[in-house]
């Protein structure tokens, strides 16, 4: 017999985390470009930050032939949230001299997928990258990170907000991210998690 999962959040109902996902206002404007291999995994974060915040969209696909039309935004900076030698380190609004806010793309998926989606996408990968110049650890201790200073979508995408939009926090998208992971570890038991994850 077949779990029913919410339509939302996509999680089984009798685990909805629609009770915890906020909904926020932002002046950044986030599209999330997912990865289809991500749509059923347990985490789904960037499903979780597009549905937190009112000013993201998400997509789903390898290839985005509609991307000109979603990144044509009068008034906004366009950049990749993604690492890269050349990546501008993003800085809150008030610093700055260009007032206009960011449109922000953010690759989802693994390292490898997301490379492969900027490798796809050529326009894409033409957009100048922006980065955290500072990366709070991960929240997620389920697994070792890949790369140094490697975060889930929700987190970079939350923390490069806390960063452009100081001093508004937007820590509050992270609740049905902590309750998911807290779940996964009542559901392997405290002695399997202790045993294969704290070390």
């Amino acid at each position: 017999m077949s779990r029913i999962n919410c339509e939302r959040c996509l999680r089984p109902q009798n685990h909805c985390l629609c009770p915890l996902i906020p909904s926020l206002a932002s002046r950044t404007r986030i599209v999330l470009l997912q990865h289809p291999s991500e749509v059923r995994h347990a985490l789904n974060t960037a499903r979780l930050a597009a549905l937190g915040l009112r000013n993201a969209e998400l997509r789903v696909g390898e290839v985005f032939d509609d991307l000109p039309e979603l990144i044509a935004t009068p008034g906004y900076r366009v950049a990749v949230l993604f690492p890269a030698e050349q990546a501008q380190v993003l800085e809150p609004y008030s610093n700055g001299q260009d007032s206009r806010p960011w449109l922000l793309v953010v690759p989802d998926g693994t390292w490898r997928k997301a490379r492969k989606l900027l490798h796809l996408n050529p326009l894409l990968a033409e957009l100048p990258r922006v980065s955290l110049a500072t990366v709070q650890p991960s929240r997620y201790r389920l697994r070792k990170a890949p790369e140094p200073g490697a975060l889930s979508t929700l987190e970079a995408v939350v923390q490069a907000l806390n960063v452009l939009e100081a001093p508004e926090v937007f820590d509050g998208l992270l609740k049905p991210f902590d309750a998911l992971i807290e779940g996964q570890i009542a559901a392997m038991g405290s002695e399997t998690y202790t045993r294969n994850h704290v070390r």
